[in-house]
């Protein structure tokens, strides 16, 4: 069993958060991370755990990249992502996060790697208009069709 966790470790990647800066392999509107290069077949692929400050959510599909670009735009420096998991027809949409309702959209902000930076981003959302933000531990999940 501790043979298992290790690989798992091994195999969940650092997301890479720099809107600037992106992993390749994704679409702009997900938050990135480093994929394995083993040439190896997956069923899905892994990033580490993080935090997002959620500062949007809608029923599925609902919340268009315009909206995320908008957000986007008020913290320049983070990355905004959301997401679109199977939305508009399109079966590239194969990215999903995880701790969040399956059947709905959100617009969250990468909000680094501990509590306390994403409670620090937390109250910026808030003072930038965001009252019902909130904080969710997750990671980004590329599902392999």
């Amino acid at each position: 069993m501790g043979i298992l966790i290790a690989l798992a470790v091994v195999l969940a990647a650092e997301v890479c958060p720099d809107p600037a800066a992106p992993c390749p392999g994704f679409k702009p509107h997900d938050l990135s991370f480093a994929r394995p290069t083993d040439g190896r077949a997956r069923a899905e692929e892994r990033s580490r755990p993080f935090f997002a400050v959620i500062v949007a959510s809608a029923g599925a599909c609902a919340i268009p990249e315009t909206e995320r670009l908008r957000i986007q735009a008020v913290f320049a420096q983070r990355k905004v992502f959301s997401s679109r998991f199977e939305c508009d027809g399109d079966v590239e949409n194969n990215v999903r996060y995880t701790n969040v309702r399956e059947n709905a959209a959100f617009v969250a902000i990468h909000a680094g790697g501990t509590r306390e930076e994403a409670a620090k981003v937390l109250a910026e959302a808030k003072s930038k208009g965001y009252p019902g933000a909130n904080i969710r531990e997750m990671q980004v999940v590329l599902v392999h069709p």
